[in-house]
């Protein structure tokens, strides 16, 4: 007796039409451009989970800088400095602390300078 693909195909099928719910034209009906669609749509995916790192060092990187601005002080000598004097604070941290605490900001310059 053979076993035929059925139930298992339709709710593969059903998987990937729920998948690509959202998508435009035909890539939300059709089975094999919905597939299609699902690879690109992965790969992007990918991509821009590594894109978003790039994306937000850039960020802290301005917000820093910008806030260097007012002691005139390169970003580039900035860091040199906070490497040399030892204080190990990320981008992240520092764009933080720029933004949301000024004083704070103006402390760890001093401190560096």
């Amino acid at each position: 007796m053979r076993v035929k693909t059925g139930t298992a195909r339709r709710s593969g099928h059903k998987k990937t039409l729920e998948m690509t719910k959202g998508f435009r034209m035909t890539k939300n009906r059709l089975i094999q451009v919905a597939n299609e669609a699902l690879l690109h749509a992965g790969q992007y995916a990918y991509v821009g989970r590594k894109n978003k790192k790039r994306d937000f060092r850039r960020l802290w990187i301005l917000r820093i800088n910008g806030a260097l601005k007012e002691f005139n002080l390169p970003y580039s000598q900035f860091i040199n400095k906070l490497k040399t004097s030892k204080i190990e604070l990320d981008r992240k941290v520092l764009a933080i602390i720029a933004s949301e605490d000024p004083q704070t900001f103006k402390k760890i310059v001093k401190e560096v300078k």
